[in-house]
């Protein structure tokens, strides 16, 4: 599935340091401007988080301009999705 390729690839491009702990993954969100996430793998299972990665697989493909998986859309609605996310 190319939502797997997606993230095996932002996986093996980011560094592994102590900045991600275990049982998450970066995302770079934001039009022009990127900001790094660091989000829980859990994230994956929700439909809502899975459009956007449909949408970033759309967008850009299997490459990603950061280096690590960049979802595109503006930063308050990463942020307003991911508050959700975390109150379900």
């Amino acid at each position: 599935m190319a939502i797997h390729k997606l993230l095996r690839r932002s996986l093996s491009s980011e560094k592994r340091s102590n900045e991600v702990p275990k049982g998450h993954f970066v995302v770079y969100v934001g039009e022009s401007e990127k900001k790094r996430f660091v989000i829980p793998l859990s994230y994956l299972n929700n439909p809502s988080f899975q459009e956007l990665l449909c949408q970033a697989e759309d967008e850009f493909g299997v490459h990603h301009p950061m280096g690590g998986l960049t979802i595109p859309c503006t930063e308050e609605l990463f942020i307003d999705l991911t508050s959700h996310l975390r109150g379900e």
